[in-house]
Parts: structure tokens; C-alpha cells; sequence
């Protein structure tokens, strides 16, 4: 049993468990659903950058799913292999790669679109529980980042 000084130290007083187990648990809501895709987690993310606003730079689906090139680039790899995007070159920089939906990229948005009320119902939130949620989120995300990148460190 810890000493009271170290109560801090317990696993149930860390945020980022709680984080860490919540994230597992809500992927793993999520990996039935997109099993019936054909889909992981991670293509998926993909997938909903370009449902967004398709014909992206490399760059720009990494910025939008804050990953570096070489976790993203094996990804793109498997969706171009499955049929769902297409990777080109842009004529006036070789070193440009834009990735575009493919007929069967995008088709898969209908299949897809009950997907978000499915993860919100499992999360037991209605559409204003999940925005708001999502909102935290977003706070703490960009919080940490502010902090992280300032090189300072919150002050409790």
C-alpha cells in the first residue's frame, strides 16, 4: 500500500492510463465495424481525410493525422493495394505525391457513414455528448502540445 504521500503515484491517478485505456477500448468498438470494411483503424483515419476533401498532398493527410511519413507511407501503400486510393506525382514537383480516392474509395463512404453514431451509442453519448467529448479532447490535445512544444511544463 503506498504511503499517503504517494497518492499521486497510483495507476487510477494517472491521466495518462486513463487515456491510454480508453483509447484501446474505443478502438476496439471500432475494429468489428471496420472489419466489415476490410478496414484498419489506422486506414480508416486515412480514409476519412480523403472523404473529406479528396486529392491530398502526402504532406497534408500527415499534418491532418498528425503522423510522420514513415508510419503514413506503409499505410497508403496498403490502400493503394486494395484498390481504394491512387498515388500520382505531381508533374511540376516529382517530389510531390498526391493520393486520390478511387471509385472504390469512395464508395466505401456509404458503407461507412453509420459508423459514427454506432462508436457515439457504444460511448453511451448522444451526437451533443460525442461533439463535446470530442471538444475536450481537442483542449487537451492542444494544451499538451502547447506546453509540450514550449518546453515548459504545467504547474499543478
Amino acid at each position: 500500500m503506498p504511503s499517503p504521500g504517494n497518492a499521486d503515484l497510483l495507476l487510477d491517478e494517472q491521466a495518462c492510463f486513463a487515456l491510454y485505456a480508453a483509447s484501446r477500448a474505443v478502438t476496439d468498438v471500432y475494429r468489428p465495424l471496420l472489419a466489415e470494411l476490410g478496414l484498419t483503424y489506422p486506414q480508416y483515419l486515412v480514409l476519412l481525410v480523403l472523404w473529406e476533401a479528396d486529392s491530398r498532398p502526402v504532406k497534408q493527410i500527415g499534418e491532418a493525422l498528425q503522423l510522420d511519413y514513415g508510419t503514413l507511407s506503409p499505410l497508403l501503400k496498403r490502400l493503394e493495394t486494395s484498390g481504394l486510393v491512387s498515388r500520382h506525382r505531381l508533374a511540376t514537383d516529382e517530389r510531390s505525391v498526391t493520393i486520390s480516392l478511387t471509385p472504390e474509395g469512395d464508395a466505401l463512404r456509404d458503407r461507412a457513414a453509420g459508423i459514427p453514431s454506432a462508436i457515439g451509442c457504444a460511448l453511451g453519448l448522444d451526437d451533443d455528448g460525442r461533439r463535446q467529448l470530442i471538444s475536450t479532447l481537442r483542449q487537451l490535445t492542444a494544451a499538451t502540445l502547447a506546453t509540450h512544444s514550449g518546453g515548459t511544463h504545467a504547474q499543478p
